[in-house]
């Protein structure tokens, strides 16, 4: 099935996090279009926000997340495209940024999570 399909025990598929993003980013444009919005998450959620932003295809995005964790503190970010042409649509300027953490001495994290689940 994949992790866009499967759904655990009392858990969720990446569809069912994108159908909750889609309705997030709808009251988000009606509440505060032309505002900055800071949106905090997971893994998962920064993913599935990459995906609807940038309209990325099921593999696109899976292939994203085969590149690595998104690590702690790491900055996914977004401008409108307000040049000349554009269709004003969302641009992404970053992605996994986590530079000023490292300048500051701090180790990130770069092993894999520990499963929590039990065994």
């Amino acid at each position: 099935m994949g992790k866009f399909y499967h759904r655990p025990p009392g858990g969720e598929s990446w569809c069912d996090v994108i159908l909750r993003l889609r309705s997030a980013l709808d009251t988000i444009s009606l509440h505060h279009a032309e505002r900055n919005v800071l949106i905090v998450g997971h893994q998962v959620v920064v993913l599935c926000l990459r995906y609807l932003i940038e309209n990325l295809s099921e593999a696109e995005v899976l292939d994203i997340d085969s590149t690595g964790d998104v690590v702690n503190c790491g900055v996914t970010e977004y401008v409108f495209d307000r040049g000349v042409g554009s269709d004003g649509a969302l641009r992404l300027v970053r992605y996994n940024f986590a530079a000023p953490l490292q300048e500051a001495g701090v180790t990130l994290t770069t092993a894999p999570d520990q499963p929590v689940a039990a065994r």
